[in-house]
């Protein structure tokens, strides 16, 4: 296997939520102001040995993609290209389609608002592809990344979201295209990093779940994309630099420290647990409560609220709950 993406730079890149507000009807709509601040506070955050986030992901499964329409998208990505220029890093964000031809559509539409890397989800079709198809369906997304001068990132996350699960003789022939700056694996089990690294040292691999930050290290990815470190930024940046530097008993603590609350990334409704601990976190709970997605019940909230006032009790321990 080989892979032309030798200047993937990236270390951690937060998943940045999509913050609402009520309008006079009670609808709710995009605070793009809001929602900027946040990101740039995360992005303007380091780590104790003094880097910051390599990337920002905008309307990804916790920017609540799959519930925004295609003119919300825009209008978001757009906003947050704003933040991604202001701190010189690559806006990335995700798409998925029925068919190859819509997802073409998506990935160019996307390049116009300023995304530099499309994370590409297998396809939302009932039945999963043979791997003929779903090799042609992120093939011609790839044709349409390179005819818009922007990249691609094949996504496998067929844990908590759901999505049909690329075969490893898929994600090697997809790492081998010029398009592709990256995978991204979201998975609890990262042996298929370690298969795909031990056949290419040079793969560029990106863990998507926050419970497996070192493991995925350990097995040779590169970097992540984060839900928690949204949350706790200094926190997620220094577990980072550690696993880059191969301390890996330092980024043990620091990943046992975000437990409680990391096991919320690996859950079907993560996207509502980790806003609203993130609402908890800037004391705005109605603000993380506001989502297109799932109501939360009241056992539901306690428990995020339980499991994010440990997980900060122990970062306060290490100096890195900021």
């Amino acid at each position: 296997m080989q892979t032309n993406s030798t200047d993937w730079r990236y270390t951690v890149m937060p998943a940045v939520f999509t913050w609402l507000k009520e309008t006079e009807t009670g609808a709710l709509e995009i605070d793009l102001v809001a929602t900027q601040k946040y990101a740039a506070d995360i992005l303007r955050v380091e780590g104790k040995a003094g880097t910051r986030m390599g990337g920002l992901v905008g309307s990804g499964t916790l920017g609540e993609n799959s519930y925004l329409s295609a003119e919300q998208r825009l209008s978001l990505l757009s906003a947050l290209s704003e933040v991604a220029k202001e701190f010189n890093v690559p806006l990335i964000s995700g798409a998925a389609a029925e068919t190859k031809e819509a997802l073409a559509t998506i990935v160019k539409e996307l390049a116009t608002v300023g995304v530099d890397t499309v994370m590409v989800m297998p396809p939302k079709t009932k039945e999963a592809p043979c791997d003929d198809e779903m090799y042609a369906y992120y093939a011609l997304a790839a044709d349409a990344a390179r005819e818009a001068g922007i990249k691609i990132m094949p996504y496998n996350n067929p844990d908590a979201a759901g999505y049909h699960a690329l075969s490893t003789d898929i994600l090697r022939k997809l790492a081998a295209l010029p398009e592709v700056t990256a995978l991204k694996i979201s998975t609890t089990d990262v042996s298929v990093i370690e298969t795909l690294m031990l056949e290419n040292k040079d793969a560029k691999i990106l863990a998507g779940v926050d419970t497996v930050t070192v493991h995925a290290g350990l097995a040779g990815a590169c970097g992540g994309i984060t839900g928690v470190g949204c949350i706790f930024p200094k926190a997620s940046v220094t577990m980072q630099e550690y696993v880059n530097d191969g301390n890996w008993a330092e980024a043990n603590k620091i990943s046992q420290a975000m437990n409680s609350i990391s096991y919320l990334d690996a859950q079907p409704l993560l996207l509502e647990y980790l806003k609203f601990a993130f609402g908890i976190h800037h004391n705005d709970e109605q603000g993380g409560l506001r989502t297109l997605g799932k109501k939360l019940t009241a056992a539901q909230i306690d428990d995020v609220r339980a499991r994010y006032q440990l997980a900060k009790e122990r970062l306060e321990a290490l100096g890195l709950a900021e």
